[in-house]
Order: C-alpha cells, then sequence, then structure tokens
C-alpha cells in the first residue's frame, strides 16, 4: 500500500515540479533509507553500505550540477 502510494506521490510531483529535480530527489531516498535504518532500527552500517552510499552522493552531485 505504501509502494502505491509513494507512486501516487512521485508521478504528481512529475506533473508539478521539474523533472530533473525529483529525479534527484528520488534517487537520494537511498542514502536516507540507510541513515534511517542505522538511527531508528540501529542496523549496522557496513563499508560496503558506506562506499554505496557515498557514490550516489556523489552521482547526486555530478548530475545537479549539469
Amino acid at each position: 500500500m505504501t509502494t502505491a502510494l509513494s507512486w501516487v506521490y512521485y508521478y504528481r510531483a512529475l506533473k508539478l515540479g521539474d523533472a530533473s529535480t525529483i529525479a534527484l530527489i528520488d534517487k537520494g531516498s537511498a542514502v536516507v533509507a540507510i541513515l534511517l535504518a542505522w538511527l531508528i532500527l540501529k542496523e549496522v552500517i557496513t563499508v560496503r553500505m558506506i562506499l554505496g552510499a557515498a557514490c550516489i552522493v556523489l552521482g547526486l552531485f555530478i548530475i545537479s550540477k549539469k
């Protein structure tokens, strides 16, 4: 149910806003999920996860500068 609701909000945002900005926010949600899992669920963050999150953030910065 939450997945369906997230898609509704995603397409609504695409209708109202700039697609490139919305795509950046959408792709950045993985990093937010990692941080929330660590903060709320006390999950262990591995070096591999940190490197993956860093690659995502770096990619977001590269895309946002174009």
